[in-house]
């Protein structure tokens, strides 16, 4: 497949990597592009810095690029890429203790068509509702942010996190029953679940 065939919309994230493993950079921008916001935002509920999580960015797609020749396809590209961002940022958390979700970051979330008062609604509740994921424990902050925020299934969380299947189901539904506790405590319906 050539660079241009690469631009079109409807061209696979499996055949890109094909193409970034073969050194088309065409390819890898596309990807890059494709899925640069995702990480971003994903690497930014950890890091809890926004610009730490610029650069860890850009080091997930290094490493992208330098082993798309490896990906096996077991799981979805996205999957794969997310695997490599929660590996970055754990290794980043490490050499700095302090993490969770970024305040910032469920803010942008909100709806810019709404009117003033809806959007001055929705600001309102995203700030409860960080609030409420603030209160989280670690594990049970990630499978939520992973299924909730990255549209990901429980078997890609099992495979992102590298824990057992049953593991992100427990930690799921445990997550799941504590923000729901935490958001009746806020006053924000539990239908958000």
């Amino acid at each position: 497949m050539t660079g241009l065939a690469m631009s079109a919309p409807g061209t696979t994230d499996d055949a890109l990597i094909r193409a970034a493993a073969g050194g088309d950079r065409h390819a890898m921008t596309v990807l890059f592009e494709r899925h640069r916001t995702k990480v971003f935002r994903f690497l930014v509920r950890f890091v809890r810095n926004r610009t730490s999580a610029e650069d860890l960015t850009a080091d997930v797609f290094l490493d992208v690029w330098r082993n798309a020749g490896r990906f096996e396809g077991r799981c979805s590209v996205t999957t794969w890429m997310l695997a490599i961002a929660r590996f970055k940022a754990l290794s980043a958390l490490r050499a700095r203790p302090e993490c969770g979700i970024e305040k910032a970051s469920i803010a942008d979330l909100t709806d810019g068509s709404e009117d003033p008062e809806a959007a001055l609604a929705s600001k309102r509740r995203a700030k409860l509702l960080h609030a409420c994921l603030e209160r989280l424990s670690f594990d049970h902050r990630e499978v939520i942010d992973l299924v909730y925020y990255h549209e990901k299934t429980i078997d890609e969380v099992a495979k992102i996190t590298g824990i057992p299947l049953n593991t992100v189901k427990t930690r799921m539904f445990y997550a799941r029953k504590r923000l729901a506790m935490e958001l009746n405590r806020a006053g924000l319906q539990r239908e958000l679940l």
